[in-house]
């Protein structure tokens, strides 16, 4: 399956990463590829969850670029 991730850093330079997809599974790390590997385990512990509680993944969410001239 393919997620996609979102980044940001916060004030103190943490990496947060959050997959849109899934409500709530958000991360962190002191750099892109710790944020990356954490919220990838993250994204799996939703996962196992989710079967647990015989939920359904939530549908993708879809994205495009636009460019607006202004």
């Amino acid at each position: 399956m393919k997620f996609r991730i979102l980044f940001e850093t916060d004030e103190n330079g943490i990496y947060i990463a959050e997959c849109p997809t899934l409500p709530g599974c958000i991360s962190q790390g002191k750099s892109r590829e710790e944020a990356l590997s954490n919220i990838k385990d993250a994204i799996k512990g939703y996962l196992q969850s989710l079967k647990k509680h015989n939920e359904a993944v939530p549908p993708s969410i879809f994205e495009e670029i636009v460019e607006i001239n202004a």
